[in-house]
């Protein structure tokens, strides 16, 4: 598909209500104006729509809470970690409190890839909250 950078002008109708929510929204994250939030929602819708394919090339950051007293769980996600050295791009360790660590792993691979190791981590027992946001490598949109 080949791509113009030419703005192209169009309109929207929606109820007045909706859009006074709207222009709220774009007030309270600091968009200029409409068409800048706009352009971002259907970069994002685009991109989604991207990563339902399974072979889709992405990267993603998952984010690990966890209680590192739990036994033998550190050593779990260690050795699942190393069973999946080709996604895994860095990991950082940072103790929150006496108990609680957080992990924060940068994946890069296909999508279908990036979220078996995601929810194989993320469902490993003693893994209090897991989370994956996942953005996909493409310079289309």
């Amino acid at each position: 598909m080949t791509r113009s950078n030419r703005l192209v002008r169009f309109g929207v109708s929606m109820e007045e209500s909706l859009l006074s929510e709207f222009d709220s929204l774009c007030a309270g994250k600091g968009y200029e104006n409409r068409s800048e939030a706009i352009r971002d929602m259907v970069r994002s819708l685009l991109m989604e729509d991207t990563l339902k394919r399974e072979d889709a090339e992405g990267v993603g950051t998952l984010t690990l809470v966890y209680n590192h007293h739990q036994r033998e769980l550190e050593e779990k996600l260690t050795e699942y970690q190393h069973h999946h050295l080709n996604a895994i791009i860095s990991t950082i360790h940072i103790h929150l409190t006496p108990h609680l660590c957080l992990e924060v792993l940068l994946l890069r691979g296909s999508s279908k890839e990036i979220r078996k190791v995601a929810d194989g981590l993320i469902a490993t027992k003693g893994v209090k909250h897991g989370k994956l946001v996942l953005t996909a490598v493409a310079e289309d949109h």
